[in-house]
């Protein structure tokens, strides 16, 4: 048994009568969600599925989907993240591709068109969860192991965690399993009057998961509530109302948004009286506007504290305190805050990879125990800058990904889907400033010769049929040519000119 399983097999064993979590207003027990979590693993064993197991599972803020990664620790397994929010004809691919001996997801996903018949042709074995933290079921039909590519272990890994990435498709970072536990461990040691070494037990607070599971840090943020024994409110997708209504009902101390819900969350105007809880929020995942953090303190007196992290770091590597906060937020602003102990960071010189003083700008590199690499730097793909006091900037992408609301858009994925348009000979995709979004993708389109321009909303219904959401460009312009380069390449600064001052992506 690993750390992590004795830990929350130790919380889920202590009071089955007690509240564990609120979903829609509503209170579930720990009885309920351990009886959800053996459920499972008890599918799991009939499946004959050894420790180390690939354990597939739909990221939904749901209770049931918790359970589901709370079974898939306390079996040892290896979690493997599915985004459910890919579009049918994706996420059927992605299935067919993961050589999975099981995937656990509830019935909304597997009524999709084109699900069942991509688990069949994969030979995966499916766990159907019955809400709400109801007893799990094999799938009539899908009660074994049936695939001849099936990878059916990876006990070295704890999660196979699905990003964006930055050069290219999207790809699974493999999280090794004890740099994970190192990395989480740690991580509660940080908390006020707490050891890593303490014994299970339920704790007072509660915690909103209002970041999607689909991300690391809405993954973590679960995983440490109910590890520690803390209630956990499932908000299942952000708006305001949801947010706020949490908040109200549950009066934490601190809640989470990230930068663009921030933003709408200061466009409401939320009376300072519902937030009076709060003695702190929390926010990453994407560029933070420090008129943002401005705007918080100056209305509700609330610090905002930014940290930085990203999947291939298992989490956040640096972050603002609330002692920082108080010291150093006017003259540090702009900051995500200091590395975070174990955690070492340099700025080096993208040509050369010489070590740059204080105060110079270059690229990112890092090392710490939970990377999992040895003692080896890791350099990113962030330009950053770091001062004499150890705070870190970061000045933007070293490539040219583009972060939407804290979702991250690959140009080259939306360009080769605009460019399957019958009436689309070439298609370049940028980012520009948002001031809610931090920034969104825009295309500028040039026609094959004598085809008919295509209107907006036919674009953006053709590109919704085979991107995500939040890839889909917010606005189409059609030019003769685009600005290029000596070598014929796009000038992707001179094609964002094209698109008129900041301010006007929407």
């Amino acid at each position: 048994m690993s750390i992590l399983s004795g830990m929350l097999r130790g919380v889920l064993a202590l009071d089955d009568r007690a509240q564990a979590v609120d979903y829609k207003g509503q209170w579930y027990s720990w009885g309920s969600l351990k009886g959800t979590v053996d459920s499972i693993c008890g599918n799991l064993q009939q499946l004959g599925l050894a420790e180390g197991a690939r354990v597939g599972v739909m990221m939904r803020n749901r209770p049931d989907n918790v359970a589901a990664v709370l079974a898939a620790v306390a079996a040892d397994g290896s979690i493997v993240s599915i985004n459910p929010l890919y579009p049918d004809d994706r996420l059927c691919r992605d299935i067919e591709s993961l050589q999975l001996p099981v995937i656990v997801t509830d019935a909304s996903d597997l009524e999709r068109p084109g699900v069942l018949d991509s688990i069949l042709k994969a030979g995966s074995a499916v766990i159907k969860l019955n809400p709400i933290l109801g007893t799990s079921e094999l799938l009539p039909g899908f009660e074994q192991v049936t695939g001849d590519n099936i990878v059916a272990t990876n006990p070295a890994v704890i999660i196979e965690m699905l990003t964006s990435g930055t050069t290219g498709t999207p790809k699974r970072i493999p999280l090794q399993r004890a740099a994970f536990e190192t990395s989480f461990l740690s991580a509660l040691s940080y908390e006020k009057d707490r050891k890593a070494d303490d014994p299970p037990q339920l704790r007072p607070g509660i915690s909103l998961l209002t970041n999607p599971m689909t991300h690391i840090g809405g993954l973590w943020g679960a995983l440490t509530t109910i590890l520690g024994g803390r209630q956990l409110c499932i908000v299942e997708k952000f708006s305001v109302e949801e947010w706020r209504s949490a908040v109200v009902r549950h009066r934490p101390k601190v809640a989470s948004a990230v930068p663009a819900g921030l933003r709408m969350l200061l466009d409401a105007d939320i009376p300072k009286a519902d937030l009076a809880s709060l003695v702190a929020i929390r926010t990453g995942a994407a560029p933070l506007d420090p008129a943002i953090v401005r705007e918080f303190w100056s209305r509700y007196e609330i610090p905002v504290l930014q940290n930085y992290g990203a999947t291939e770091f298992s989490g956040a590597v640096a972050g603002w305190t609330l002692g920082d906060f108080h010291k150093f937020h006017e003259a540090k602003s702009g900051s995500v805050g200091r590395f975070q102990p174990g955690v070492e960071g340099r700025v080096v010189s993208p040509e050369s990879g010489a070590v740059l003083e204080y105060g110079e700008e270059g690229v990112l590199e890092m090392r710490a125990a939970q990377f999992g690499n040895g003692v080896e730097w890791l350099r990113t793909t962030d330009r950053a800058m770091i001062d004499a006091d150890g705070f870190l900037f970061i000045r933007g992408r070293a490539d040219n990904a583009i972060i939407r609301g804290g979702f991250k858009v690959h140009p080259d994925d939306v360009v080769a889907v605009l460019e399957q348009h019958p009436a689309i000979r070439e298609a370049v995709v940028v980012g520009i400033d948002d001031p809610r979004l931090g920034a969104v993708p825009v295309a500028a389109l040039i026609l094959r010769a004598k085809a008919l321009r295509p209107s907006d909303s036919e674009l953006t219904g053709f590109a919704r049929q085979h991107l995500l959401p939040y890839q889909v460009p917010v606005r189409f312009l059609f030019v003769e040519d685009v600005p290029r380069t000596p070598s014929m390449k796009p000038a992707l600064p001179q094609v964002r000119e094209l698109f008129g001052p900041v301010g006007q992506s929407s």
